[in-house]
């Protein structure tokens, strides 16, 4: 089976890809930078760019399935619309050039908006993106559905290489130096590793039948409390545990009292429930989710 990968030396992209190497998968790896040293295998390195369409032309000859996994999420407007909306139509198109029947997007809960949201499955609740980010990235769910392909929303994303999650509580724990609301809210995490495996499921599972299409919530199939991820993060080193329990109005007024990176809007998606229920997925897609985000390595060896 050949495989066609844009992103793959992202944070997501890069797991998904040592997941189907070692599964045996041939990758056609997709990315602005190949590595400079590549080693002998499965992996064909290609160098192409979202915003430049001309050159994705002739990644899915001979492919079987497209995982569009490159995104921007920086603050460029036209920069996210030329590269999240413009390159995933041009990487569909490609597909379709190709005949390649199987396509996987990787998007983001974000696409849902503000919350709090709890226990919501996809179709449930509209998407409301609040971000040229978040925007960009729901518009290019609409060329992979209208192909019947699969769309993946994760929420928090944790791991070895995560540069969000991580830097964002820290810098917050930092401001607000309190368990918040008392660490109830209730999160849809996912390890890097988790969805590696279960994008690899997605890919891999042989047969039109397997096939899953449509939007999926990604996370474990059961939320983590605030309280057990601050805890988790504290254990490992990578912050100071609170003390101490603040109401969100305190958290809020400590929040804007101090400078940092972490806005109030993302401050909140921490702090209030941003749960999406993700059974379906796992169940679709055959493959086991695991005991939880919390029980896997959270920094590189």
């Amino acid at each position: 089976m050949r495989i066609t990968l844009l992103g793959a030396t992202g944070f997501v992209g890069s797991a998904v890809l040592r997941e189907l190497t070692g599964s045996g998968a041939r990758v056609r790896a997709v990315a602005r930078q190949v590595p400079a040293r590549t080693a002998d295998g499965p992996v064909e390195w290609v160098r192409a760019d979202l915003a430049d369409p001309g050159s994705l032309h002739g990644l899915c000859d001979d492919s079987e399935v497209l995982l569009q996994f490159a995104s921007y999420i920086g603050p460029d407007e036209e920069r996210c619309h030329a590269v999240n909306v413009r390159g995933t139509h041009a990487a569909v198109a490609e597909a379709r050039r190709a005949g390649t029947p199987r396509i996987v997007l990787l998007s983001t809960a974000a696409v849902y908006g503000a919350g709090p949201h709890r226990g919501l499955a996809a179709g449930e609740s509209a998407p409301d993106p609040v971000s040229a980010v978040s925007r960009s990235r729901l518009a290019a769910e609409e060329p992979v559905l209208a192909v019947g392909g699969t769309v993946l929303r994760p929420g928090l994303i944790l791991g070895p290489g995560d540069r969000w999650v991580v830097p964002a509580l820290q810098d917050a724990v930092r401001r607000v130096p309190a368990h918040w609301d008392s660490g109830r809210a209730l999160l849809s995490l996912v390890h890097v590793a988790d969805l590696a495996r279960l994008t690899a499921g997605i890919a891999t599972t042989p047969g039109p039948d397997a096939h899953l299409s449509g939007v999926y919530d990604v996370g474990h199939p059961a939320p983590v409390t605030l309280r057990d991820l601050i805890t988790a993060l504290a254990r490992s080193g990578l912050l100071d545990l609170p003390e101490r329990s603040w109401t969100l109005p305190e958290c809020l007024a400590a929040l804007r009292g101090t400078a940092g990176r972490v806005t109030e809007r993302q401050f909140r998606l921490f702090a209030e429930d941003h749960w999406y229920r993700s059974d379906a997925v796992w169940a679709g897609a055959g493959v086991d989710p695991g005991p939880g985000p919390l029980t896997r390595p959270l920094l590189a060896d």
